[in-house]
C-alpha cells in the first residue's frame, strides 16, 4: 500500500462555510464568503455530507477515524445536520471507531445540544480569549456587544452534562500582556486542555490606516499587520511566562498543546502540531459545497485541490499537488533557519507566517521567529530534565518537586 494512503489524512470540515453568529474583529475567515458569492449552497447539503462521511472513513487505514467540525460557526448547521452525520458514520464505519470534535463559540449551545454531545461522546472545543474584560474586546456580536457571558453559559452546561471539552484561546495584542491572568482564568473553567493560537493578520489594503501596524521585528520591515495582531516578542514572552507557571504547578494536571508537542519532540517523536512539523500537507479544509483546500490557512483559489463530489478524498490526498504542498515547507526555509539551534524543534514554523525578511534579506522568514526563540530558550532546560525523567521511567511531573527544591 502507498505510504500516503497508509498514513491517511486529516480534514477540517466547515459545513457552514464562513457563516458565523459572531462578528469577531480579528476573524480571518469571515471574508471567505467572497469565494462563494454566486453559490446557492451556503451550508453543506445531504449529498455532500454523505460523500464526505463515506470518503473520509475510506481514506483512513487506522482503526480510529477523527471528524473535525469547524467554521465559521458549525452549530449554525443545526442539530438535525449532526444527527444525520452520526447516522451516516454508523452506516459507513464498518469496524472503525469514530470520534467527533466540534470547535464552537458556544453561543447557541443549550440542553438539547449537550444531550446530543453526551449521547454520542463528542469532544467540544470552546473559543474563549480570557476573562470578560479581555475576551469582549474582539469577540463581539453583530451589534458590537461582547459574547463572554453566553460562552460561560455554554461552559457551565458542558460541565453540568459532563461533556469533555477543551479551550482554544486566540492570543492578540491585548491579552498577550496578561499571561498569568489569562492562564489562571482558563484553568478555572474546568478543563485541563488548553490551546493557544497566536493572532497574526497581514495587511488588508482596504483597511483604514489606523488599523495597520508596520512590523520590524529585528529584521528588515517588509509588510504591515493589523493592529490587533500579536507582536512576536510579546507572544514569546507570553508563552515563556505561562510555561514557567505550568512547570511550577501544573505538569500532568494541565495539558497545553504546545508544551505537550514540544516535549514529544524533545523525546524524539514528531511534532503533534502541524506548524512545527517538518512537512505540511494532508490536513485539508473542506468547504460546505465540497471544495477541498490544502489547509485552513490556504483557502484561496490557487490552493483548491478539487471537490469531493467529483474526486475522492483518498485521491486528493495522494495527488501530486498535495504532496508538493507538504514538501514545500521544508524546501522553502530561510537561510537563518538552517543555522538555527532550534530548527529541529520548529522547522521554520507555519509557512503562512513566513513573510518577513530574514537578516540575510530573504523574504520567507517566520514572523514569530524571535518570539519562538524566547520561549524555546526558556523551556529548553526544563524540557531536557523532563525528557531525562521519562527516559528513566519517571513521571515528568516530578520536575515540580525538583523545581521547588532548587528554589
Amino acid at each position: 500500500m502507498n505510504n500516503d494512503i497508509k498514513n491517511g489524512c486529516h480534514v477540517m470540515a466547515k459545513p457552514t462555510g464562513s457563516t458565523c453568529n459572531l462578528n469577531c474583529t480579528y476573524c480571518f475567515y469571515l471574508e471567505k464568503h467572497k469565494l462563494y458569492r454566486e453559490s446557492s449552497k451556503q451550508f453543506m447539503d445531504q449529498y455532500t455530507l454523505e460523500n464526505y462521511i463515506r470518503q473520509h472513513i475510506e481514506a483512513q487505514s487506522a482503526d480510529v477515524v477523527e471528524f473535525a467540525w469547524q467554521g465559521g460557526e458549525p452549530t449554525l448547521a443545526g442539530l438535525a445536520f449532526y444527527k444525520k452525520a452520526v447516522e451516516l458514520q454508523k452506516k459507513y464505519a464498518g469496524r472503525k471507531q469514530i470520534h467527533n470534535n466540534l470547535q464552537t463559540n458556544g453561543i447557541i449551545i443549550d440542553d438539547l445540544w449537550c444531550q446530543f454531545f453526551k449521547e454520542n461522546n463528542w469532544l467540544i472545543g470552546i473559543s474563549i480569549d480570557g476573562p470578560m474584560e479581555l475576551h469582549d474586546i474582539y469577540r463581539v456580536n453583530r451589534s458590537g456587544k461582547g459574547s463572554h457571558q453566553k460562552v460561560i453559559k455554554a461552559v457551565t452546561l458542558l460541565k453540568y452534562y459532563q461533556i469533555e471539552f477543551n479551550i482554544l484561546a486566540v492570543i492578540n495584542n491585548h491579552n498577550v500582556k496578561h499571561p498569568q491572568k489569562v492562564y489562571n482564568y482558563l484553568k478555572s473553567l474546568g478543563t485541563a486542555h488548553i490551546q493557544f493560537i497566536p493572532l497574526i493578520e497581514r495587511e488588508n489594503r482596504n483597511a483604514p490606516s489606523h488599523e495597520l501596524r508596520l512590523i520590524s521585528p529585528g529584521f528588515q520591515p517588509l509588510s504591515y499587520v493589523t493592529s490587533w495582531s500579536v507582536e512576536a516578542k510579546a507572544y514569546g514572552q507570553f508563552l515563556a511566562d505561562v510555561f514557567t507557571a505550568w512547570v511550577e504547578k501544573d505538569i500532568g494536571r494541565v495539558f497545553i498543546q504546545l508544551f505537550d508537542s514540544l516535549l514529544g519532540v524533545w523525546c524524539g517523536y514528531p511534532a503533534q502540531m502541524c506548524s512545527f512539523s517538518e512537512r505540511c500537507g494532508h490536513a485539508f479544509a473542506l468547504e460546505a459545497n465540497g471544495d477541498i483546500y490544502n489547509c485552513d490557512h490556504y483557502v484561496y483559489p490557487e490552493h483548491k485541490l478539487g471537490n469531493i463530489n467529483e474526486t475522492k478524498i483518498i485521491t486528493i490526498n495522494n495527488s501530486e499537488r498535495a504532496k508538493q504542498f507538504a514538501n514545500d515547507k521544508k524546501l522553502n526555509l530561510s537561510t537563518d533557519c538552517h543555522f538555527c539551534p532550534f530548527l529541529k524543534v520548529c522547522h521554520g514554523g507555519c509557512p503562512k507566517h513566513r513573510f518577513i525578511a530574514s537578516s540575510s534579506g530573504q523574504k520567507n522568514h517566520n514572523y514569530f521567529c524571535e518570539g519562538y526563540k524566547i520561549f524555546f530558550t526558556r523551556s529548553a532546560p526544563y524540557m531536557k530534565l523532563m525528557r531525562n525523567l521519562i527516559n528513566r521511567g519517571i513521571s515528568p511531573a516530578e520536575l515540580m518537586n525538583m523545581t521547588v527544591q532548587r528554589e
